[in-house]
């Protein structure tokens, strides 16, 4: 089996480009008729997909003529092939996690099996899922409660809610510090979800790495006694040295990694002993073997994985089938619950989410597609779907 052709498209719409709805795709085509399509991240504003998109065209030539089995090989000479470009960086990273998703698609599909089965079998039939909550314009804390019970009656046994932005006695939207005024308001939410949650359902709650270390010690320290799940990104990615700071100051779990690619950033992460659970995109972080092998890493740590996720429902199974395929899989990121046309996009065994819970497929290959006609309605800016 030869490699024949690469393509790419990028999907989403105008009104949604907050919150992950924008995607890009990538299909690789064989001389046998089998095809792959794997989905990337397409990056934050400044990138808007065609950055990601331009990236995995630019690969092409390195992929027409390989064989589609040969999925590490492929892997290696591509990052290899960039490395003195940023290789390891946004967006050519992403592009390479699209590349490899669609191989391992291939593959499966030829081979007829699910994409599990590729990496050693399954520990679990069921991914476990957190929702991640808005409580909308409000910033009472009874909207916020209310969410979170909402989710938990969806059958949710996990949610996250954002507590950077809450609008409440910010000082000044460049200084991370958090004054007397917010760092009270936002321990209040905390306190009120947790109330309202009690202790037997999981509660995450995310920074953004918006506070700078003295505010994020402080925040950590005010909310042990919550046992929450986790405290994300509580001051910025780029300082491991930093959050490690924040991690020995307190008995609060402390979660990162949507901002690190490859198994190579998060060995940082292990040797500076900077947290207590990674979460890294595999819609960005290198690809389906990629995120094995950083599981693989992090539970040589006793660190537990809980994916960060925005994609469609063809990249969350993807997610799915990795995580099926690890010991220390926690728990995964919903982020799709204000996204209208989310399930229409994709065929699969639907309903892609069921009580909390995502089922691995065990269709061949990542066993979900693309709905033609649906995504076909809703190209990024003017983008043409796959020919």
């Amino acid at each position: 089996m030869k490699i024949t052709d690469v393509q790419a498209c990028v999907i989403g719409r105008q009104e949604m480009h907050s919150g992950g709805s924008v995607w890009t795709f990538v299909r690789i085509y064989t001389d046998e008729g089998i095809f792959g399509t794997g989905e990337c991240n397409s990056g934050g504003p400044g990138y808007s997909g065609f950055a990601t998109k331009e990236s995995i065209l630019n690969m092409k030539p390195f992929l027409i003529g390989e064989d589609p089995f040969n999925v590490n090989l492929i892997y290696e000479k591509l990052r290899r092939s960039g490395r003195y470009g940023g290789s390891s960086e946004a967006p050519l990273i992403f592009a390479l996690t699209g590349i490899d998703n669609a191989l391992y698609d291939i593959v499966g599909k030829a081979l007829g099996v699910p994409v599990y089965k590729l990496l050693g079998g399954k520990f679990r039939d069921k991914i476990r899922l957190y929702a991640d909550c808005h409580a909308g314009e409000s910033d009472d804390v009874q909207a916020y409660a209310d969410k979170a019970l909402e989710a938990v009656e969806q059958g949710f046994s996990a949610v996250k809610f954002d507590v950077d932005n809450t609008g409440t006695g910010k000082l000044d939207p460049y200084n991370w510090t958090v004054g007397a005024k917010e760092m009270t308001h936002v321990i209040g939410l905390i306190e009120g979800i947790r109330d309202a949650l009690g202790y037997e359902v999981d509660l995450a709650i995310d920074c953004h790495g918006q506070f700078d270390l003295p505010s994020a010690i402080t925040l950590s320290k005010a909310v042990e006694p919550l046992r929450l799940m986790w405290l994300e990104e509580p001051v910025p990615a780029e300082n491991v040295m930093a959050l490690a700071q924040v991690k020995a100051s307190s008995s609060t779990v402390i979660c990162t990694g949507e901002n690190q690619y490859t198994r190579f950033e998060f060995l940082e992460l292990f040797a500076h002993k900077a947290c207590d659970v990674i979460m890294p995109d595999l819609a960005k972080a290198g690809g389906i073997a990629e995120g094995k092998r950083i599981a693989d890493i992090a539970d040589a740590h006793y660190i537990p994985i809980a994916p960060h996720n925005v994609s469609s429902p063809l990249g969350m199974m993807a997610a799915c089938h990795v995580m099926a395929s690890v010991p220390n899989f926690l728990v995964l990121e919903l982020h799709a619950l204000g996204i209208p046309w989310w399930n229409e996009l994709c065929i699969g065994d639907q309903p892609f989410v069921e009580n909390g819970y995502m089922t691995v497929s065990e269709r061949p290959g990542i066993g979900v597609e693309l709905n033609d006609e649906v995504a076909k309605t809703l190209m990024w800016n003017g983008d043409t779907y796959f020919s």
